[in-house]
């Protein structure tokens, strides 16, 4: 006897649907799934036939076929238990259920308890999109499944209690709608950083705009104090930015039942011994998302720049410009969002102290140029915002009084979001950081004082095509920030002083 039960599966970071087609037949017993399984999937015969005889059935003795449609697709993960458990069991006359409008999804333990699965949310949206009206998920993972909406989701603990809910004896109540706290997170704030202003401004605009910075300065000067400083201040995710977030670290198992959907940008810190997998993504035998793609609606932080390796380094160039990234791999290939600000600090030199009053470096000038050299001019120039972080003077460091508060510097970075999102609209640019050639054009024009700051500073200063067009953009954000309609030349001359750092002109 064949019965048909839906499911759902993962490619990439997106759900799709899968039908478990299972067949019972005379024969030797043999239990066989096709449809090009991994290794996870296969040995989901073993979890089904003991969490089926441990839950009170009977495991059907002859040849039991289950192809896995569409077959074409490769299936890893260990989703696909639960709905060959319940096609098997339908097959076999002992659950008499067909509706299908349901559709299945869980892992399995020996006794026939579900397991939590990753990347519930995307398959809950494909769930969603092809028509399912019903999704039994493991108990933990279904607070998860409810942010797709549109969906009624059964928490499912048991085998037995599944099975009491398709019977009708005992049902199982819908999970309720996941609904975040209304507590506020709690981040670092500004208020907690002695002096600094000129580096809280450089990091209000970056804030204000999506636009990439660099702090660079001796070492103990704040650098990695005030980037962990700078979520308090960014924008909240909207639903749709935090849907796509979210997909990303469901895939990788980093959401959790008490916060299954994020509600605060990514913020991520990779230590510098990162490989060029681990930060682009990739791997074997599935590609999977790197941390540029955790990244995404969010920060990439990377402290001591110069340290990370080259190969790392130059990875980043494209998807800092399209904001996305192919990972191609033999076993297929993927392409995952990865529209993030980077925010870099590093050093002056390897000792740390080059340009420090104190004299204290020890670094030759070659060896200063070396430690520099290590940043190539393609990475540098896509780079909006340079900062020098000076060393503290003793009565920065003595003053106890607080400093401006996060929720102070966040209002004016949401009053500049919101005059960007106004000028470009609903279906427009995210920030400012995101203008194209077209919106450069229309929102960035300059009058007769502006153009000849402008030209002066692109014959001194070396400039490129990128380059102006960045300082276009980041002084269309100061501008929001003042709550100006134009582009004046003091907005453009303050976008130009940020440029970069005197330490690579020396």
């Amino acid at each position: 006897m064949l019965h048909k039960v839906r499911s759902l599966g993962l490619q990439g970071i997106n759900g799709y649907e899968v039908t478990a087609e299972c067949d019972l037949s005379g024969g030797l017993p043999n239990f066989e799934i096709v449809g090009l399984p991994d290794t996870a999937v296969k040995e989901a015969r073993e979890r089904v036939r003991s969490a089926i005889k441990n839950s009170g059935f009977s495991f059907p003795v002859g040849r039991i076929t289950v192809n896995l449609a569409p077959a074409n697709l490769r299936k890893s993960g260990t989703v696909y238990d639960l709905p060959i458990l319940v096609g098997i069991l339908s097959a076999a006359g002992q659950l008499g259920w067909d509706d299908p409008d349901c559709a299945f999804v869980g892992e399995l333990s020996l006794g026939g308890t579900l397991r939590p699965v990753v990347g519930m949310l995307p398959m809950a949206l494909a769930a969603r999109e092809a028509g399912i009206r019903r999704l039994f998920v493991p108990a933990p993972s279904a607070a998860e499944a409810t942010i797709a909406g549109g969906l009624e989701v059964y928490p499912v603990e048991t085998v037995e209690q599944l099975s009491a809910h398709l019977s009708g004896h005992v049902p199982i109540a819908p999970a309720p709608p996941w609904e975040g706290s209304a507590e506020a997170l709690s981040l670092p704030d500004f208020s907690e950083v002695r002096g600094q202003e000129q580096v809280k401004r450089v990091l209000e605009i970056a804030a204000a705009g999506g636009h990439n910075a660099a702090m660079v300065g001796p070492p103990g000067s704040g650098k990695s104090m005030l980037a962990r400083r700078l979520p308090s201040i960014l924008p909240p995710l909207s639903r749709r930015e935090a849907l796509e977030a979210t997909k990303i670290h469901s895939v990788m198992g980093l959401t959790s039942t008490q916060q299954p959907l994020l509600t605060a940008r990514p913020f991520r810190a990779p230590h510098h011994t990162i490989s060029s997998v681990g930060m682009a993504g990739g791997g074997n035998p599935y590609p999977r998302p790197g941390e540029i793609s955790l990244a995404h609606n969010g920060v990439l932080f990377l402290d001591e720049l110069p340290e990370f390796h080259k190969d790392v380094l130059e990875v980043l160039r494209q998807p800092m410009e399209e904001g996305k990234i192919s990972v191609v791999r033999s076993a297929g290939a993927e392409t995952y969002p990865s529209r993030f600000m980077l925010v870099c600090a590093m050093n002056p030199c390897k000792c740390g102290w080059y340009g420090h009053p104190s004299g204290r470096c020890r670094c030759s000038p070659g060896e200063v140029k070396k430690y520099l050299g290590k940043l190539s001019g393609p990475l540098l120039d896509r780079i909006d915002l340079f900062a020098e972080v000076p060393p503290l003077e003793f009565e920065n460091l003595s003053d106890r009084s607080p400093g401006e508060p996060s929720q102070s510097i966040r209002a004016r970075v949401m009053a500049a979001r919101a005059r960007q999102q106004a000028r470009f609209g609903p279906d427009g640019p995210a920030c400012n950081a995101d203008m194209g050639q077209e919106a450069l054009r229309q929102h960035c024009a300059l009058d007769a004082a502006g153009q000849a700051v402008m030209k002066g500073a692109y014959a001194h200063m070396g400039l490129t095509a990128r380059s102006y067009d960045r300082i276009l953009r980041v002084a269309r954000t100061i501008a929001d920030l003042d709550g100006a309609q134009r582009i004046d030349a003091a907005h453009l001359a303050e976008a130009i002083q940020y440029r970069e750092s005197d330490y690579f002109q020396r």
